[in-house]
């Protein structure tokens, strides 16, 4: 591979500069993903059509000169495989039609198979052809807590009380249903691997809504499960968006990574995580200033993660409205970067 400082970072190994990617890099800041998402009639089309999603995955790498791609897809391609179809509303985000309340709902779903996923097989082994090895190409999944929260709500919430609601009301049918979340989650990604997939990333995207003790219970239990399960396949990040209260038991995930949000302090990171590589963390909201305050912005912290086992990249994605050419500067002043 000609571009492997991803994979030698993720592997705690020093690199000459921080790799740097950013999560949803190939999405609405792109002037490319716009033209594609204006040729289609919603979100869903353009992640069920390989060659468009191989087309938005790429871009990126060409117009920004980030070191990974990663696969144009959603995380709701679970939900969908078990039975429970999405819609994405514009602007607001996703909708399902039917949710999961129960036994009766849990009864009904089905087992995902690499079938009700071969659109995003397809799209991955198109851009590992385009690449041709020229950077590592990142998988990913939703974590199961995640999947749960949209599957039992139906849509996006600043609370998920319906979630939380199973949780702590019917705690044996929630486990349930997250086992069933996990078991298809862990065929799906190693289908992703198979395909050419060299780094996997699990987006636990609402995991920082639970307390420590129900986060341990709901959430990490069954990441673990998925990165056990991949574990000597291909590198592993976890994703844990609010969750650092967690640190302790995230230190004992059998993954690669841990990515971190922009509250979390490098140091503290650095301290509580031990040998784990890091990911993160500048917020968002610093690519709407101006290229001096990024680029310092940028030099801080990568001085204070350290030059091994780290991975530049925001503390969440972009956000829609961000300057492309912010964007830029951002990968510029990490690959400019040197301790």
């Amino acid at each position: 591979m000609k571009n492997h400082l991803l994979l030698k970072a993720a592997a705690g190994e020093k690199v000459e500069r921080p790799p740097v990617w950013l999560m949803r890099q190939a999405g609405r800041v792109l002037p490319g993903y716009r033209k594609l998402r204006g040729s289609v009639d919603d979100f869903t089309q353009l992640v069920k059509t390989p060659e468009l999603a191989c087309e938005a995955t790429i871009e990126p790498v060409k117009l920004l000169g980030v070191d990974a791609a990663i696969i144009f897809s959603d995380i709701l391609v679970v939900p969908e495989s078990m039975g429970l179809p999405y819609k994405m509303i514009e602007s607001k985000g996703p909708w399902f039609k039917k949710t999961i309340r129960g036994n009766k709902e849990i009864d009904a779903l089905n087992n995902g198979v690499y079938h009700d996923w071969e659109y995003v097989i397809k799209a991955i082994e198109m851009v590992k052809r385009e690449l041709n090895d020229s950077v590592p190409l990142i998988g990913f999944a939703g974590s199961p807590f995640t999947i749960f929260a949209y599957m039992t709500e139906g849509v996006g919430s600043k609370t998920f009380s319906q979630a939380k609601r199973l949780l702590f009301a019917e705690p044996d049918t929630a486990h349930r249903l997250l086992q069933k979340i996990t078991d298809t989650t862990i065929v799906y990604l190693k289908s992703q691997i198979k395909a050419g997939a060299d780094i996997i990333q699990i987006f636990d995207s609402w995991g920082g809504i639970l307390g420590y003790d129900t986060y341990k219970e709901f959430s990490l239990n069954y990441i673990s499960q998925i990165c056990e399960a991949l574990n000597g396949m291909a590198p592993v990040i976890v994703f844990p968006k609010g969750a650092f209260f967690a640190s302790h038991e995230l230190k004992k995930l059998n993954c690669n990574v841990i990515g971190l949000d922009w509250t979390t302090a490098p140091e503290e990171a650095r301290n509580a995580l031990g040998n784990k590589s890091l990911q993160g963390n500048l917020d968002p909201c610093a690519l709407y200033a101006g290229k001096r305050v990024i680029t310092d912005a940028v030099n801080k912290m990568c001085r204070q993660f350290g030059s091994r086992g780290y991975i530049a990249n925001l503390g969440h994605g972009l956000y829609p409205d961000t300057p492309t050419d912010n964007v830029r500067y951002f990968v510029e002043a990490v690959k400019n970067y040197r301790d």
